[in-house]
């Protein structure tokens, strides 16, 4: 894949990934991270933040402090109203997008295939 254009894909879909996780239930930054990390999607904690605090302005998501069993007070992230809303709306959206794409992106059979010339 070419590097640009797999930031770009990721920059696109990062942040309803992110709502997609938060849909299962509140998680705190580490754990979304790991996750997210884990998938390709960012490239480490320090990217996280700043799209959870984008999340926060938009009114999608809000934190709640839980305590921790293995350090201090953990900070964790859940969906609001709008931010369900948004994942649905994205969802709606996603699976034919990403089917159109597949379709236009997916190799020809070689008798599909068309020269420069115009024959098959």
């Amino acid at each position: 894949m070419i590097p640009d254009a797999g930031a770009q894909m990721r920059k696109g879909v990062v942040e309803y990934c992110v709502l997609g996780l938060l849909a299962r239930g509140p998680m705190y930054g580490w754990e979304l991270a790991e996750r997210l990390t884990a998938e390709g999607l960012i490239a480490s904690i320090g990217t996280l933040y700043p799209l959870l605090s984008r999340l926060r302005q938009s009114g999608w998501v809000r934190t709640f402090e839980r305590p921790s069993e293995s350090g201090p007070v953990r900070r964790y992230y859940e969906l609001t109203d709008s931010g369900v809303r948004q994942l649905a709306q994205f969802r709606t959206s996603w699976t034919p997008f990403a089917r159109s794409v597949a379709g236009l992106i997916a190799e020809a059979p070689p008798t599909a295939r068309v020269t420069a010339e115009g024959e098959a």
